[in-house]
């Protein structure tokens, strides 16, 4: 008998209570009619008619919250089976490669639909899933990897509504199958994260041996066929995802980010005074497959001048000297939410060669990448009164930036271009300088596109400072 043991606080005292069930060690199989062409089969080949078959000896396997079990086999030798045996038996686990999604419900709308919006957005960075873009996507227009991440992050949403209970047990059949080899490492190192940072159950088949080093499975089941069964049990290591290893580091330009714009959820490639630029490679001459640009930052800050002591106010000189901006980082849908972003920044924030760096992330509400790669974070940005006056004034005008004609509005109204066009001048002032004559040369579309990136954004705003090398 195969017996299957689930871990979980007891009610009273928090303590360990064990379930054990007994579950059969073979399962009838499907009857198939038995012909006179299949009976010729059987015995030309020496094969058995269909009939039952053992899919796993004696085992008890131990499922709590943080483990990873993995059945791991080539096909035919009974995963999927194994796992219709634990779900048998957890008929309230959520069987990831079954969850569905609300027809023409954008993600955000998806994922743990009844709890606060900071909650899903959480949800869905911790899977993956961490651009604006793609939560107001569809299921439908996800890529096969995105999809896994998709329905992950919306098994685990349902147990994070209200309450913010761990969710129980999570079941995936054909883990990794079809994706690009380096997308399905990037997410099993992800789940493996994910199992144990929320306390997560799971248990999984796979026939791709290449993920387990990054999967980390507490338990390994190889399947073999009939009742050839192999376990092995390791604790899982914190350490670095098995691509970083191969991820080298160079000195790019700002023609590189042509590569990657599309990929940011700001589409457009204003990166203001380009001073530094990094690129993430697959070996020295691999693909491209991230990139971080450092330019010169805006003249006036609010929360540079309380991180700084006014350092910098009324000292430009200054301010050129020792201070850059990380304007953009982006990497590849393929190794998002594997720890590599905050790998990338932390190497090539001493190599930018100023005193400080800062950052203005829209994102660091929900992703604390920024601090893991060393940076301070200081506070959330508020909106500027001249800023804030612009945008009264297209509100007056009876303009929805958020609207889908915005920008046929904008082409059409002259007085909301001019609106439009002087929040724009103020942005590209700070910026790059020049902002009346680079307003001049944009299209309607590209001002309110940018102009909607401005008023939307309450950034958090970051700093790194380089510490004194001690004198041997």
């Amino acid at each position: 008998m195969a017996a299957i043991v689930e871990d979980r606080p007891g009610r009273a005292e928090g303590k360990v209570a064990a379930e054990l069930a007994q579950i059969g060690c073979s399962v009838e199989a499907t009857r198939v009619a038995q012909s006179s062409r299949a009976s010729e089969v059987a015995r030309y080949f020496g094969v058995v008619p269909a009939g039952a078959r053992v899919v796993l000896p004696d085992q008890v396997i131990p499922i709590a919250p943080g483990r990873i079990v993995a059945f791991v086999g080539h096909s035919g030798t009974g995963k999927s089976t194994a796992l219709g045996l634990v779900e048998a038996q957890f008929p309230r686990a959520h069987n990831i490669s079954r969850m569905t999604f609300p027809a023409n419900r954008a993600l955000i709308d998806a994922v743990a639909p009844r709890a606060s919006l900071g909650v899903a957005m959480s949800i869905l960075s911790q899977c993956a899933l961490g651009e604006a873009q793609l939560w107001m996507r569809v299921y439908e227009e996800l890529s096969d990897g995105e999809k896994f991440r998709a329905r992950l992050a919306r098994a685990i949403g349902f147990a994070s509504e209200g309450a913010g209970a761990a969710p129980g047990l999570l079941i995936i059949d054909e883990f990794a199958s079809g994706l690009h080899r380096r997308a399905a490492k990037s997410i099993a190192y992800n789940l493996r994260r994910l199992a144990t940072r929320r306390g997560l159950a799971i248990v999984l088949a796979t026939n791709n041996e290449d993920i387990l080093a990054d999967l980390q499975p507490d338990m390994r089941l190889n399947l073999k066929g009939g009742d050839e069964l192999d376990v092995l049990e390791r604790a899982p290591v914190l350490r670095a995802p098995s691509i970083w290893r191969r991820l080298h580091i160079e000195r790019g330009t700002r023609r590189d980010y042509n590569a990657f714009y599309q990929m940011h959820y700001r589409t457009s490639d204003e990166l203001g005074f380009v001073s530094k630029v990094f690129v993430l490679r697959e070996g020295k001459d691999g693909e491209p497959l991230g990139i971080c640009v450092y330019s010169h930052g805006p003249a006036k800050l609010a929360l540079r001048n309380a991180a700084t002591d006014s350092r910098y106010t009324r000292n430009l000189k200054r301010l050129n000297r020792e201070m850059r901006i990380l304007r953009r980082l982006v990497l590849h849908p393929d190794i998002r939410g594997c720890g590599i972003a905050h790998r990338f920044v932390r190497r090539t924030l001493p190599l930018v060669g100023t005193r400080f760096v800062e950052c203005l992330a829209s994102m660091g509400a929900v992703n604390p990448v920024f601090e893991r790669a060393g940076m301070k974070r200081i506070g959330v940005c508020k909106i500027p009164p001249k800023r804030q006056r612009v945008i009264d004034e297209v509100n007056a005008l009876g303009a929805d930036p958020l609207s889908p004609d915005f920008e046929n509005q904008v082409c059409r109204r002259p007085k909301l271009r001019a609106a439009v066009s002087q929040l724009v001048a103020q942005w590209y002032e700070a910026t790059t300088a020049g902002g009346e004559k680079r307003v001049e040369r944009q299209s309607s579309q590209m001002l309110a596109r940018l102009f909607r990136n401005l008023i939307g954004s309450k950034p958090v705003y970051y700093l790194w400072e380089r510490t004194a090398r001690k004198s041997v």
